[in-house]
């Protein structure tokens, strides 16, 4: 069964390449394209993709604005395109259910992975952006002048859990927490299946931002 992707970018040679990548691919049929945050939610509701590829600058409405919608009304999952050192918008984004981030000058097998990645339920962001995401995080947490009231949340999960969501927060697969953790991956995916129901997180990278926010790890972790 095709993977169905809607392409969204207010550049059409952009637009078209990503296409004309995916299209090359025997898993995955690009049902639209789309040259505004408009268009793309309209495509959206008309087409029922597995999978947005969705600019962030764009007119009449601009992606962000568009991931929340789509994000809100439908089980598509969202991937941003972005220059990302132009782009301010990566936390409110992710916030909004964006399953991660791509740069746009991504390689195409790159390309081609993330879209598997994203259509089979994961989530990823390009290195760069990890790294401007914690930094981030980390930012907003010294701003504030209470403790994140996010670590509450945490009671809600076992030790193991806990360790579970720590090691997401790592980057790690599901394959290396079994390994870590010395159990089966079937039950590593149970663990964080309960953390993400436990927490009302829709994804890993909303797990990730959560461990940050709770102290569960912090940059330079091993």
């Amino acid at each position: 069964m095709s993977i169905r992707v809607v392409v969204a970018d207010d550049q059409e040679l952009v637009r078209s390449g990503f296409s004309m990548i995916l299209e090359a691919q025997p898993d995955i049929d690009v049902v639209a394209e789309a040259g505004d945050g408009v268009e793309a939610v309209a495509a959206v509701q008309r087409h029922t993709p597995d999978v947005l590829l969705l600019d962030i600058r764009m007119p009449r409405m601009d992606g962000l604005e568009a991931a929340r919608l789509v994000c809100a009304q439908s089980a598509c999952r969202v991937v941003m395109l972005t220059t990302f050192d132009l782009d301010e918008y990566v936390y409110e984004a992710l916030y909004a259910g964006a399953s991660g981030f791509l740069l746009k000058d991504v390689r195409r097998d790159d390309l081609v992975h993330a879209v598997r990645v994203v259509a089979a339920g994961d989530s990823l962001l390009a290195p760069s952006v990890t790294r401007r995401l914690v930094a981030d995080i980390i930012r907003r947490r010294r701003a504030e002048a209470a403790p994140p009231s996010s670590s509450a949340r945490l009671d809600v999960l076992t030790a193991r859990e806990e360790e579970t969501l720590r090691l997401l927060a790592r980057g790690l697969s599901n394959a290396e927490i079994a390994r870590t953790l010395f159990v089966s991956e079937h039950t590593v995916k149970t663990h964080v299946s309960n953390v993400l129901s436990k927490l009302g997180l829709r994804d890993r990278v909303q797990a990730v931002i959560c461990a940050y926010e709770s102290g569960v790890v912090t940059p330079g972790t091993p």
